[in-house]
């Protein structure tokens, strides 16, 4: 019984790391064909499309957590940028 359980969960092991390590080595060389090019150089894909919204939601953050700016600036939250 003992074995069969240990068997059991070595299989589930080998399993799961065989579906991680699957993800990892398919999006290391990720290349953008030609023709995709179009697609992501269309104004929908710019976060900053809109100035109305984005103004709206840096009032929402200032208003509900007392924080302003930070968007697009690098940095750690030690202040010591």
């Amino acid at each position: 019984m003992k074995t069969r359980i240990r068997r059991y969960v070595i299989l589930s092991a080998l399993a799961a790391a065989g579906a991680a390590l699957a993800g990892c080595s398919s999006t290391a060389a990720v290349r953008v064909r030609p023709w995709e090019r179009a697609t992501l150089a269309d104004a929908s894909m710019n976060p900053d499309r809109d100035p109305l919204g984005t103004a709206m939601m840096e009032h929402v953050d200032f208003s509900r957590e007392a924080a302003s700016g930070g968007r697009g600036v690098g940095g750690s939250g030690c202040g010591c940028n």
